[in-house]
């Protein structure tokens, strides 16, 4: 076995592959380039060697540094996780040159499943269904948009060294092929260093599900079963969950057979993910496959309780792989979802920034089930603009779906994140959307249920009723505290008021409250009514901590609070609301306050989040329609394209390419 081998990546899954190193005693190497000076992943490293500036194709993606951190520390292998290096076949031969080994498959397997237009033609040839499409490089515009007359639309334009949503693009006419062959090569070739891209059939309406697979350098090769990893925005996976609640038993078999015949096909020997679309009959078509470690594994390792990482560091030493086909068990059901920096009510838009608050829930037993969060951040640490938006991916693991989906909005409603926008709002809505608990899912999900974007719901009754409660009880903390401060002082405080009045979001909600006594010790009790409608409440709530956690009726309840001047902000249910609590007195007076307005904006181009401007496509005096683009932002390795909302005269352009710009930094002006 391995003493040291060095970790080829950063963030979560750096922190990933460090967490099983240990557990094997066996030493860590981490890179670090100039923003990841002081990232989560350094510090748990044994040993941390700095590659380079903060561009990832200056510093992780050059692989003679890779090697050369390897030289200085003596580590044996490299794990390279997922992204930058992972899939890169001249990286696995520098390393075997140099007598270091890459924990992972062959540069064989790599180059014929790697390749997304090789791997296709390599499927092809074995026997495996593929989608129709064109497997060859297409030159320009023109050509696309030839192609894709033949094969019908709509088509998916792809990149053949993409991966993870990058340079990927889905046109339905020729105007969409042309803008989407441009911007599909231009994502490419700042992601992987490679522009070629592929056209094929866009299947409708299909589920994407995967097979894991692992696989050693003996012959031996397994499944361990499927994800379903259909909820995705712009092609890029938000929720995964494993089992798959579309598969039946055969489908399952099938499927598992197929993805490790592939695999042996190739010689493989690693873990690695043969992906699959599959339509409304269940006919399953082979996508691509991934020679590498997923980012979505975690659920595959809560049901079958196997340690993916481990597996592949024990393959790459040269073991036999010890668990038999008919030994791997799906136990349970597990959910992951992926918490990004980015802002769901503008488009989903990344943010950038320092994490001023990170408080994710605590791992381990929740109820009946179990929380895992794989994170590569902590309070203070930075989400800078050049790598991938991922703050944390959230799983939990129960008996059932439905109790999974439970803990998980249970887990949402307990993770604190200030600092910079993120999507923990929508995953808190999707995880109660009715289609979603259903398992009627497809890859349009999101764009079905959500066409124009996710704009924040508003409140149902029962949400306001709730935060109602919580806001209360908060407002009986404060009052109580401050009553043992007077009783100190020998002062009279008086009673508690039973009669209040809530304000959430501007509805004005009657409370009334009667605390009553809680065991000595534990939570208080309050027997409560909103607007007539009562509970018990109870909470061991104190001024000044969040999350606000306690029972109604019996049943958990948790809410995130903050303070924001005058008025507390709860997040419940997945919303963030504005409460007040006041006397019914001076609820009749807070009425006939006059509301704010805000600013008008509607004559600006505002940049929606940090980013580089990486074209700005008219000029002043210019005369632009509805929908023409106006200029291309990029952040997050994904270029924006911020297209005109109305008809209008250009009067002023503030801003230039290459201008690296804050979120609401003013792009351009209009008449």
């Amino acid at each position: 076995m391995f003493k040291k081998i060095l970790v080829a990546n950063r963030g979560e899954i750096a922190c990933r592959v460090i967490k099983t190193a240990r557990a094997m005693n066996i030493a860590t190497v981490a890179v670090y380039s100039d923003a990841d000076r002081r990232a989560v992943h350094v510090g748990m490293a044994d040993e941390a060697v700095h590659v380079g500036p903060s561009p990832a194709g200056e510093s992780y993606l050059v692989a003679e540094k890779i090697l050369e951190a390897c030289r200085a520390t003596g580590a044996e292998a490299v794990h390279p996780g997922y992204g930058f290096l992972s899939e890169r076949a001249s990286f696995c031969e520098l390393l075997e040159e140099n007598g270091i080994v890459f924990i992972g498959p062959k540069p064989k397997a790599i180059r014929a499943m790697g390749d997304k237009i090789e791997s296709k033609l390599f499927a092809e040839k074995a026997g495996v269904n593929i989608v129709p499409g064109h497997m060859g490089i297409i030159e320009d515009p023109a050509e696309a948009v030839r192609i894709a007359g033949e094969i019908g639309y709509p088509v998916m334009i792809k990149a053949s060294a993409g991966g993870g949503g990058k340079g990927m693009r889905i046109a339905w006419n020729d105007a969409e092929c042309r803008d989407g062959f441009d911007r599909a090569r231009s994502e490419a070739s700042s992601s992987f260093g490679d522009d070629r891209v592929f056209i094929e059939k866009f299947i409708v309406d299909p589920r994407h599900i995967e097979i894991q697979v692992l696989a050693d350098s003996h012959g031996n090769a397994i499944h361990l079963g499927e994800r379903e990893c259909s909820i995705q925005r712009r092609n890029q996976k938000v929720v995964e969950e494993a089992p798959s609640p579309y598969l039946d038993a055969e489908t399952r078999r099938a499927m598992g057979e197929q993805a490790v015949a592939l695999a042996q096909a190739v010689d493989y020997q690693s873990a690695g993910t043969v992906e699959f679309i599959v339509d409304a009959e269940r006919n399953f078509y082979f996508l691509e496959m991934n020679t590498r470690l997923q980012v979505e594994h975690p659920v595959t390792e809560l049901v079958t309780g196997i340690d993916l990482v481990e597996q592949m560091i024990r393959v790459a030493a040269g073991e036999t792989l010890q668990i038999a086909q008919d030994a791997v068990r799906l136990e349970g059901w597990a959910v992951e979802s992926r918490i990004y920096a980015e802002d769901p009510f503008r488009g989903f838009l990344p943010s950038i920034g320092r994490l001023a608050r990170y408080r994710p829930p605590q791992e381990g037993p929740l109820g009946d089930a179990t929380v895992r969060n794989d994170t590569g951040v902590t309070e203070g640490s930075e989400i800078a603009m050049f790598y991938d938006p991922m703050i944390a991916k959230l799983c939990t693991h129960a008996a059932t779906r439905e109790a999974a989906i439970d803990a998980m909005s249970v887990a949402l409603s307990r993770f604190e994140i200030e600092g910079i926008e993120h999507n923990i709002p929508f995953l808190a809505a999707l995880m109660e959307h009715p289609r979603w608990r259903e398992g009627r899912l497809s890859t349009a999900f999101i764009a079905e249920e959500y066409p124009d974007g996710f704009a924040r719901p508003t409140p149902s009754a029962e949400t306001l009723r709730r935060a109602a409660l919580v806001a209360t009880t908060i407002e009986m903390a404060r009052k109580a505290r401050l009553d043992r401060h007077i009783d100190r002082l020998r002062v009279h405080s008086g009673a508690i008021q039973r009669d209040w009045v809530a304000k959430i979001d501007g509805e004005y909600l009657a409370v009334t409250v009667v605390p009553e006594a809680g065991t000595a010790g534990g939570p208080v009790q309050y027997r409560m009514s909103v607007d007539g409608a009562e509970w018990v409440l109870a909470t061991d709530y104190e001024p000044g901590q969040s999350p606000w956690i306690g029972t109604l009726d019996g049943v958990e309840l948790a809410a995130q609070v903050r303070s924001r001047e005058n008025v507390t902000a709860i997040f419940v249910d997945g919303l963030w609301v504005e409460a007040k609590v006041l006397s019914p007195a001076i609820a009749e007076l807070d009425r006939l306050m006059p509301e704010k307005t805000p600013p008008d904006t509607s004559k600006m181009l505002l940049c929606p989040m940090p980013g580089l401007v990486v074209s700005i496509a008219v000029s002043e005096g210019q005369e632009v329609k509805a929908g023409e683009t106006l200029a291309v932002v990029e952040a997050m390795k994904m270029e924006n394209i911020l297209r005109a909302e109305r008809d209008a005269t250009v009067t002023r352009l503030n801003a230039k390419p290459g201008d690296s710009l804050a979120v609401d930094a003013v792009i351009m002006e209009f008449e």
